[in-house]
């Protein structure tokens, strides 16, 4: 049975799909894209972090302090319960790092699309944060076992970074490990136009392997 002609097979990804795919080298990532590849046509996929995303907004928004973090593990399904009691620790202390929770605020973040080469990558932090001061974070979660690589870390915060008007304007991009409770920031001896033909060759890359995979 061929697939409906709606479904879309352009090369596309989203900031996490990009992000572990420049992450890999040599054959895993064509191995990688042509997953990304049947996964987008059989529109399959499910976010087991849904629930857990959602505690941790409504700390912030409530000002609670980690309250909502600690009972979303006795309420999710019991297939997730160990994946959250994992992550429950590291996105607490993360939480508490930013200080009095009644000086913080849930902000609403955009998606966006950026365009690297005539590759769509879509731009999709999970929440934003303001502070008391005005300052604002708008913030993109890493639920992996291991740690973000510094790759990760910068094609996460430069695409971030590059559309941030969009998403979440004059907020600082962060890429929050939640399992380690780490808060990942651009470095300031990042050079952007090196990061911009670096990401640019990956997506050339990308498109190609997509291309082969059909």
């Amino acid at each position: 049975m061929t697939a409906p002609a709606s479904t879309p097979l352009t090369p596309y990804a989203t900031l996490l799909g990009f992000t572990r795919y420049v992450d890999r080298t040599g054959p895993t990532k064509a191995t990688f894209v042509g997953g990304l590849r049947k996964q987008r046509a059989s529109r399959s996929g499910f976010n087991p972090h849904g629930q857990f995303v959602k505690a941790l907004k409504a700390d912030i928004a409530f000002h609670t302090g980690g309250t909502h973090l600690t009972g979303v593990v006795d309420v999710v399904k019991p297939r997730w319960r160990p994946l959250y009691q994992a992550l429950v620790p590291g996105a607490t202390a993360w939480l508490h790092s930013l200080g009095d929770p009644a000086a913080l605020d849930l902000a609403q973040t955009r998606d966006a699309l950026a365009m690297l080469g005539d590759l769509p990558v879509k731009i999709n932090p999970h929440f934003g944060v303001r502070h008391a001061d005005g300052r604002a974070e708008a913030v993109r979660l890493h639920f992996d076992e291991t740690p973000p690589s510094e790759e990760s870390v910068l094609a996460t915060l430069h695409l971030m970074t590059r559309h941030m008007d969009a998403v979440l304007p004059h907020a600082e991009p962060v890429l929050v490990d939640v399992r380690r409770g780490q808060a990942h920031r651009m470095p300031s001896d990042a050079k952007p136009e090196q990061i911009e033909r670096w990401l640019a060759g990956e997506a050339a890359a990308f498109r190609a392997i997509w291309s082969t995979a059909a």
